[in-house]
């Protein structure tokens, strides 16, 4: 099993399918978090921020962004398609040093890579008193059971499950989910609330196995082996999929001083 840094860098070979495949962010999730923020957001820096996906979204509405991300790749591709109020900065989140602070710090399915040690410490550093702090994300399903369980058993001789655990092994029936549970827990935030963005979207099938390239569980898989996976997918899925993707969003507020 690789590493954790090890697996997060292994996005920068795929930063464009990355760009091409992964679906990007509604209107309805930053309205979410403005809505709960109940004051302007002027400031916001991003962790993992990717290839841009939830950077435009915020940026588009007026938010100077500082979006940082560790892998080259990714930011080269970032760097394609964002406005002027962003900047970018490459560094792990860990390396980033406290001195500036933001009205919002947003995590998308970014957070899982940060370690453990110090992770709210570090986010409250970079938040204003009663600022908002922000993760979302999902995973990417397949909508009908039978179609879903085709791909399982195509997917099975070379991956048990595709899914990355929950960092703090909260069961997947909890009614509060990770990483609202350490949010919980954390003396540095409060009202932390969790919700929900139902999405569901139509995809083809080569699109859907496009999304899977970028899946880190995929990507762990020697290269040929990788293919063959993708192929025995590709066999069993009908021309377009219908996809359930809906977003997780985690939301707490920065303790005042």
């Amino acid at each position: 099993m690789l590493g954790m840094s090890a697996r997060a860098l292994s996005f920068g070979a795929i930063a464009e399918a990355y760009e091409r495949f992964r679906p990007g962010y509604p209107e309805e999730l930053f309205d979410l978090v403005m809505t709960y923020a109940g004051r302007p957001v002027r400031t916001a820096l991003e962790i993992g921020a990717g290839t841009g996906k939830a950077t435009r979204l915020f940026a588009e509405h007026g938010v100077t962004v500082t979006a940082t991300e560790p892998d080259a790749a990714m930011l080269a591709e970032l760097n394609k398609t964002v406005p002027a109020n962003v900047t970018t900065v490459r560094a792990a989140f860990e390396d980033l040093q406290p001195g500036e602070t933001y009205g919002l710090v947003y995590a998308a399915a970014a957070l899982h890579w940060t370690r453990p040690e110090d992770r709210w410490s570090r986010v409250a550093a970079l938040l204003e008193p009663e600022g908002v702090f922000a993760s979302f994300g999902g995973p990417v399903q397949l909508a009908d059971p039978t179609v879903e369980d085709s791909a399982r058993a195509a997917r099975a001789p070379f991956l048990e499950t595709d899914e990355v655990p929950s960092p703090d092994g909260t069961a997947p029936d909890e009614e509060m989910q990770w990483p609202g549970t350490e949010l919980q827990r954390s003396p540095w935030f409060l009202d932390v609330q969790q919700a929900v963005v139902t999405r569901r979207l139509t995809m083809s099938a080569p699109g859907y196995v496009g999304y899977l390239s970028t899946v880190s569980a995929y990507l762990q898989l020697p290269q040929s082996r990788r293919q063959q996976a993708y192929d025995a997918i590709t066999r069993v899925l009908p021309e377009t999929v219908e996809i359930a993707a809906d977003i997780i969003v985690h939301l707490a507020r920065r303790r005042p001083e």
